[in-house]
């Protein structure tokens, strides 16, 4: 795939990004942007990861469900007695 020049405004988040590249960790501006969208790759990656789970546990719950009515109910009890 070629690489295509793309335009980011950055905003406050500007002069943080010059940090990462005054490092010299990195040789680019680009390989900058590169590290964030991996590592934001990585974030939603575990946050997926950790919905499927959830919801595994939720289907493997073996309590009846619950109306929403009364799930409501409960909650607006607990709030009150806090």
């Amino acid at each position: 795939m070629a690489a295509k020049a793309i335009t980011v405004t950055l905003g406050e988040m500007a002069s943080h990004a010059e940090k990462h590249l005054a490092s010299g960790r990195y040789a680019s501006m680009s390989e900058v942007m590169r590290a964030g969208l991996r590592a934001l790759d990585r974030e939603e990656a575990v946050l997926d990861e950790l919905v499927r789970l959830r919801v595994a546990e939720a289907l493997a719950d073996p309590r009846p469900p619950l109306p929403l009515d009364e799930a409501f109910a409960q909650v607006r009890a607990a709030v009150r007695k806090e």
